[in-house]
Formats: structure tokens, sequence, C-alpha cells
């Protein structure tokens, strides 16, 4: 069987050292806040190209500790509105309602999948604070129209950039683009920790001061309080993992990259719409997303040849039981990527006999 993602490899290559990261943590006595989180922090920061980084306990606390930073510091309030791409992942989503705001969504780009520039402006109202553009798969969004409407109505920008560690857009990477970004270190990701974590990266000093307050229940200085906070901090086993595994990255990327290449080069069935690619820096490919409408039919063909793929994502946001108000909405450009997509394997890992192995198979669907 071809393994969607092996984790188990992707992290063997770098078990001496991850080792040797945990014996560090597990002799220095200190696990929480100490010099590996301020450490990584730095790393990072320096990485993405930001002042700030601030660890935090995953992907989803980081969104949702920025929103909540912008209430406190008084530039947003409940019922307010931020505008989010109808196709994303649902913690996108979950951000912006835990912080009792209005989620609005806007349909992607049929092509590229990410949230489409042209539909935002009518979206807008008085209420609008934010746009939360996703840089989903690991290309990142048109951030020049984003951030023309943005300055144009005085609205921030938060990316979500959970799938796009290290890619860039024109000189500057993901987390640098907007006035904040939420990162996740889920196993998962490209930069993947071994258990969940999470970044806030940011340009902001105040913005900075108040989420690092607010992630450590609410504390600017020990035992007193500035607000009502949370516990949502990056620990030091896994900023150590992190700390390695930042090291690599780019030459993670590289990986991917080749597959991707190979995957666009060689796929040749004509019932498969391969991904829309704006140039080779603004995508790290965090996921491979073909369409088909034989979808279904396509996965079991595949896993009956040992291979194993994922659906990035089955269930559009506005048909899930969660958000039940929006059930009878119709957003058909989601509907129908939610119903197309299939996400075929690619890590740095992946060898080159398997990738060769999987255009066979997809080239002989019929």
């Amino acid at each position: 069987m071809i393994p969607f993602l092996d984790l188990k490899a992707i992290n063997a290559q770098y078990a001496d050292d991850l080792k040797e990261a945990a014996a560090r943590v597990i002799d220095s006595g200190w696990y929480i806040q100490g010099n590996e989180c301020q450490a990584f922090e730095k790393e990072f920061t320096e990485y993405c190209g930001t002042k700030h980084c601030i660890g935090v306990a995953n992907g989803l606390d980081a969104l949702i500790l920025i929103m909540r930073a912008y209430k406190e510091l008084g530039l947003m309030s409940d019922g307010d509105e931020v505008i989010v791409p109808s196709n994303t992942y649902i913690a996108s989503i979950l951000a912006i309602s835990e912080n009792n705001l209005v989620p609005v969504l806007v349909e992607p780009d049929i092509n590229t999948y990410l949230i489409d520039p042209s539909k935002i402006e009518e979206k807008i109202t008085a209420k609008t604070k934010a746009i939360l553009p996703v840089h989903l798969y690991g290309q990142t969004c048109d951030m020049d129209a984003i951030n023309v409407i943005a300055r144009k109505y005085s609205l921030k920008v938060i990316e979500d950039s959970a799938q796009s560690h290290g890619t860039y857009f024109g000189d500057k990477r993901s987390g640098n683009l907007g006035n904040a970004s939420g990162f996740s270190f889920y196993p998962g990701k490209n930069l993947g920790a071994l258990g969940d974590g999470g970044a806030v990266t940011t340009n902001d000093d105040e913005l900075a001061n108040a989420i690092r307050a607010l992630g450590n229940y609410g504390s600017h200085k020990k035992y007193e309080n500035l607000y009502q906070g949370i516990n949502s901090r990056l620990d030091e086993i896994q900023a150590a993992m992190l700390r390695v595994k930042l090291r690599h990255l780019d030459e993670e990327t590289n990986k991917r990259r080749n597959v991707a290449s190979y995957y666009l080069k060689n796929i040749k069935n004509n019932k498969i719409i391969l991904p829309t690619v704006r140039c080779k820096e603004n995508h790290v490919w965090h996921l491979f997303v073909i369409r088909t409408s034989n979808r279904d039919e396509l996965q079991n063909y595949l896993l009956a040849n040992g291979i194993q793929t994922l659906i990035h994502y089955p269930l559009a946001p506005h048909r899930q039981a969660a958000y039940s108000e929006w059930n009878n909405e119709r957003l058909p450009i989601s509907e129908k990527i939610h119903s197309e997509v299939l996400s075929l394997p690619i890590s740095g890992v992946q060898s080159f006999e398997n990738t060769m192995r999987i255009v066979e198979v997809i080239n002989d669907f019929n």
C-alpha cells in the first residue's frame, strides 16, 4: 500500500536529532515557557520575516487569539463580521464564531480553490472588520488584491497559514502578508510537531503583547492578569521538535515540489483536473488536490490498486450540522469543489517509484 502520508518515515529522517532534543528538554527540568520555546519563536520569526512569533497550543487557538486580542484592544466587538472563504477547513470559521463574531462566506476561485478577491467587496458592510484569507493546500492567496481591498475599507487581514509554511508571495513569506497570521504545527503539516502546536506571527507590537498575555491566562506578569485569558502555550518538547524540523523545511518543500512537478507533467487522464499553479514560489504543496466528477469511483479504484488518498474536504462548512443556520444556503462553487476534490499522496519521503506508480494507475483510470 502506498500511504497517503507516512509520518513515521518523515520523522525517522531526523530521529537522532529529535531524540537528542527531547532528552535536552527532559534533562533541563523546565517544560513550559522555557528556552526551547523562546528559541523556536526567534527562529520562526526570522524564517517568516516578522517581528514577533508567539507559540500557542494549536492552529485553531492561534486564529482565536488573534481575533480575541483585537477585541481586547477595542478594534473588534461582538457581532462584527469577518470575511472567510466558503470552502476552507472549518477551523477557520470556528475561530470567528468562537469570538462572537460573524463569519461571512465568500466563494473561491474554481481554479485555485482560494478566496476570489473579486467577490469580497460585495460582501463588505459597516460591520466588516477583517478578511481571513486561507492559503489552502499550500498556495498563497492573491494578497495584493486582498490588501488593496483591506486598505480601502480599513480592514484587518488575518492570514490562515496552517497549510502554507514557507511559501512566498512576492518577496515575503506566508505569515508576513497581512496584519497577523495563525500557523498550525499539527503532525501532518509541512512543518509538523510530534503532537499539537501552533503560533501567531505579526509585526504589530501591541497585538503581540496582547496575544502573549491572553494565551497565558491573560497574564502579562506573574500573578497579575490584564485579561480573562486562556491556557494556550507551545510546550518545550514540541518547540524542541519544531526547531529540529524547521532546519529542514525548505529541503522538504523542494522534495514536495518535485513530486508535484512530476504529477503535473505526467498525469494525462482527461477526466482529471489538475491544480492551477500561479507561480512555483507561491506553492509549498501541503496537499496535491485533483478534481473529477467521478471522485468516489476514482478513490475506490486507487485504493483497490494499493494507493491511499484522502478528501480535503468532503463536506462544505455551510453543510455542517454545527452551522445549521447555513444549511439551506447555495454556494455552488464550494459545493462543486467539495464533491469533486481528491488529495493524492505527497511528501518529502515519497519515493520516485511510488510517484510513478500513482501516475500510471491514474492514467489507466477510465
